[in-house]
């Protein structure tokens, strides 16, 4: 698996570089056809926060998608949280693999397991002394990501939610042909808007 190591604001030792390709590829071995992983560093400014360091990991291939962001006082600590992290995420996405490859019931024809498109919730702007900046809305898109969609049904966009950590997850709904989210409701529950004719 190719490791891609980026930082913002922060510096990323060699040694930090070589332990982050090291342990974040060995991820591979879990599922067939995990090919790339980004691994993105960062760090809060504020001296009152423990956690500065920020490790973001996305891995991508054959159609999955598995991502993960984690907080630790250094480089070294953020990416052993992420490393455990995804490491539980590969091994639930591979048991339900092999569950849908081995006949279970939930088991569907097609491609509609292997991909669908997540949608970046937009970070926000702000100033110090409030919500608006020059009296205008501060909020913004300065982040975004696209994705391959294919059909899946409505329980498998909620295992991807689940599996990624989002709070909703985008996708092509199998039975209606249509664009469909889900999304996780105040309540615990989960919700389903799909597109109309």
């Amino acid at each position: 698996m190719q490791v891609t190591v980026s930082r913002r604001h922060t510096e990323v030792s060699d040694r930090l570089r070589q332990v982050t390709e090291e342990k974040i590829g060995r991820l591979a071995r879990y599922i067939d056809g995990l090919d790339h992983a980004e691994v993105h560093f960062w760090e809060h400014k504020n001296p009152r926060i423990a956690d500065k360091e920020v490790c973001e990991v996305t891995i991508e291939g054959h159609g999955h998608h598995v991502r993960c962001k984690v907080q630790a006082p250094d480089g070294f600590q953020a990416i052993d949280k992420a490393y455990d992290k995804l490491e539980q995420q590969l091994l639930k996405l591979k048991t339900k693999l092999n569950r849908r490859y081995q006949g279970a019931p939930k088991a569907h024809k097609g491609v509609g397991a292997l991909g669908a498109v997540v949608l970046a919730e937009p970070e926000v702007a702000t100033s110090d002394e409030g919500d608006e900046i020059d009296g205008e809305s501060s909020r913004r898109i300065v982040k975004s990501k696209r994705f391959a969609m294919f059909p899946m049904s409505a329980e498998e966009a909620v295992d991807r939610m689940e599996l990624l950590g989002h709070g909703f997850f985008f996708f092509t709904n199998e039975e209606t042909s249509r664009a469909a989210v889900v999304y996780r409701r105040d309540d615990g529950q989960v919700g389903l808007i799909d597109e109309a004719d």
